[in-house]
């Protein structure tokens, strides 16, 4: 975060801060020492009421539900989301909900956490997370910008875990080797809680072969969180949290690829040999005002987050196979405000409103080696030419919605509402007005149905490919198609969504939820050149629908869920950014719906877990895909790759846990049966390679609490 940013950032708060003060300050200054768990937990009341969910579908995950995993704690973050039902793994640590190729919303307290470059590394820590809640389907008017689903989480606080700290190891196959460590605490006005981890292994991405071990594939991450929270009195709280994710990677080779270009005058070029590498960087920092004033709610925060990306080629190597090697570098700073404001009206109302804006300058900037072409299109050189390319763009989004939330009487709930968007980059502006409307209805003590619609705005990634850019490849072997619009759009749809709760006894509770989701402009992602870097392009339109099914058991020792979930995502027309597509696809989408790449029409997940003497416990857990999409002949995106089934065991005991500093030991076997599985089938070399699932794991996991 620049100095200055935060600094203003720091003014700004503390000038709001003073006034409620101001008010009624008395003629000599209090010293009160106040009961800060008391306190943060009203205050963490207060921000609940800023964030209604009517309408939409939820689905809640706990610390202690993590922890029930086979990997704990120490599990990515998008592995965490895969127990909720309609969210589909994909490569490179990537997940779709319902649908969508990206979209995700990250939420932390309730601030808006601005997305990074699309990359492999991950920059949130499960082991900040107190709960997760996953909100999806027609979503209140507060929510806006990346609507795939909305990702709330709240982390753990200093204030509510008293003083103490923890330091533990998680280390296994593939080189694995995870340290970690957490202080916490708080004392008088103050509260803070610290994390970080590092961790380094031989198998960072997806192996492109079926073998066990894949080659050139280490990591090295480095991720830290810290929030400091200060009371300024029984009813204000100013928090400042921050967070860093440094993570290198290799991109694996694979062997036996055929060469397709020529290089001066290297011959026998073996692409089990190359070395490419990517490396990736985040860092963001929020300061949260957050409290009441008489009966009205608020939070206000701003902040910032910078990411960059830089990849580095092997540049023979992948002129020798791909015709084109690029170092490309990527950069973007996003400054945020954000205000949410929450007032009642008399008994039955509660009147909702605020306000986002967000500001982006990214900067791209690539050396890219390529070789010149006759007019056939054949190489007509071995010597390369060098193509240097810089570009940089600003983008705004600015929002302001209002909701009120009608309680009718005591079975029913409306919530209905507006929010205003409108974006701005490239040159141009777009915006929509977007109603909302969603109801609950208790049906029964123990039946909850709910139902919404959403209209949605959705402004494209912050990562384009411009026109000049392409044109620079003109008679080279890295020639696209001259043909449509560079300049991605923004999205608009109609999503309505329909669900029920059922409570069956004291432990089992059943949901259904049908979804339907009609888009103009639908955005998907495609990749310009040979980095690991997307580019957003649009279909004219989309259809995407599904139903989703969830079970969730709990009694004493014993807990389960399950979830399926059915999809079906489709496009027709490319409207922007059709370089991505060969002329044969386009000409085939023109007139044909297809199924967007990251289509998936079932998937499934599980698990169960068992408590017993006194400190141990066992668990289980799986992930089940029909497959991702696949080209056929003729017809884009139209098979399916094969279905698969991951099994995942655990094992758990606690030493000491009568001590109150336990020591958690956890071992864990990841994809149990050894099953080869296939997540994506590309060819060719480094991230046009093919993607595998995991193979058997077996993972140690020590924890110390103090």
């Amino acid at each position: 975060m620049k100095p200055s940013a935060l600094t203003a950032a720091i003014a700004f708060a503390l000038t709001i801060t003073s006034l409620p003060a101001l008010a009624d300050a008395p003629a000599t200054p209090a010293v009160t020492d106040l009961d800060a768990v008391t306190v943060s937990a009203q205050l963490d009341q207060a921000r609940n009421t800023l964030s209604p969910d009517i309408g939409s579908s939820q689905y809640q995950i706990t610390a202690e539900d993590i922890q029930k995993q086979p990997l704990g704690a120490s599990a990515p973050l998008s592995q965490v989301l895969l127990q909720a039902p309609g969210v589909v793994q994909d490569s490179y640590g990537g997940v779709h909900v319902r649908g969508d190729h990206a979209n995700l919303q990250y939420r932390l307290n309730g601030v808006l956490l601005p997305e990074s470059i699309s990359g492999f590394g991950q920059t949130l820590d499960a082991r900040t997370i107190k709960s997760i809640r996953l909100m999806d389907g027609a979503l209140p008017a507060q929510f806006g910008e990346r609507t795939a689903a909305v990702v709330d989480i709240t982390t753990r606080s200093g204030a509510e875990l008293g003083n103490g700290g923890s330091a533990g190891l998680t280390t296994g196959s593939f080189g694995t080797l995870n340290p970690n460590a957490s202080w916490w605490g708080s004392q008088g006005r103050w509260s803070w809680y610290l994390t970080g981890n590092y961790n380094q292994n031989e198998a960072g991405l997806e192996n492109p072969t079926a073998s066990r071990r894949p080659d050139h594939d280490d990591t090295h991450q480095g991720k830290a969180f810290a929030d400091l929270t200060y009371l300024v009195n029984d009813s204000t709280r100013l928090s400042l949290f921050a967070g860093f994710a440094n993570n290198r990677f290799q991109i694996p080779t694979n062997p036996g690829q055929e060469p397709q270009f020529g290089y001066l005058d290297t011959a026998g070029q073996d692409s089990a040999q190359l070395d490419e590498t990517q490396r990736e960087t985040t860092r963001f920092g929020m300061l949260v005002l957050q409290g009441t004033l008489g009966d009205t709610a608020y939070q206000v925060s701003a902040g910032q987050r910078y990411s960059d990306l830089a990849f580095h080629p092997d540049v023979a190597g992948d002129l020798v196979f791909n015709g084109v090697a690029s170092q490309v570098q990527r950069s973007n700073r996003a400054t945020t405000v954000q205000a949410d404001f929450s007032t009642p009206l008399g008994d039955n109302h509660t009147l909702r409103y605020g306000l986002y804006d967000n500001s982006e300058r990214a900067r791209a900037g690539s050396t890219a080696w390529v070789f010149p072409v006759n007019a056939d299109g054949n190489q007509a050189s071995t010597t390369p030419l060098v193509i240097p390319d810089a570009s940089a763009f600003h983008a705004s989004t600015a929002a302001l919605y209002v909701q009120d939330e009608w309680r009718i009487g005591t079975d029913w709930t409306l919530n209905y509402g507006l929010r205003g968007d409108r974006y701005r980059a490239f040159g141009g502006t777009e915006g929509q007005l977007s109603p909302r409307l969603g109801v609950v209805w208790n049906a029964t003590d123990s039946t909850t149905v709910h139902a919404g619609y959403a209209r949605y705005f959705t402004p494209p990634a912050s990562e384009l490919v411009a026109g000049s850019d392409i044109a620079l490849y003109d008679g080279t072997t890295n020639a696209q198609p001259a043909i449509g619009s560079t300049t991605p759009l923004s999205e608009r749809s109609d999503y309505y969504d329909v669900g029920v709760s059922q409570q069956v006894g004291e432990h089992l509770t059943l949901g259904l939820d049908a979804y339907d989701r009609k888009v103009d402009r639908l955005q998907d992602e495609g990749q310009f050149g040979a980095a690991y870097i997307y580019s957003t392009f649009n279909y004219r339109r989309g259809h995407i629908h599904g139903v989703e099914f969830s079970a969730d058991y709990s009694r004493g020792p014993l807990s389960a869920y399950v979830n399926a979930a059915y999809n079906k995502a489709m496009g027709k027309q490319v409207l922007t950014g059709q370089y991505n597509l060969d002329p044969e696809a386009l000409a085939y989408v023109q007139d044909n719906w297809i199924h967007l790449d990251h289509d998936q029409k079932l998937t499934s997940s599980g698990g169960v877990s068992y408590a017993f003497a006194g400190h141990n416990r066992v668990g289980a857990n799986y992930v089940f895909g029909s497959g991702l999409r696949s080209d056929t002949e003729g017809v884009p995106n139209g098979g399916e790759l094969p279905s698969y089934l991951q099994v995942n065991l655990s094992a758990a005991h606690d030493f000491n846990a009568d001590s109150g500093h336990p020591l958690h030991a956890q071992l864990a076997l990841v994809n149990a049966l050894d099953r080869r599985y296939q997540l994506r089938d590309g060819g060719g070399i480094g991230v046009f390679a093919p993607q595998w699932g995991p193979r058997r794991g077996a993972y140690l996991s020590l924890q110390q609490d103090f």
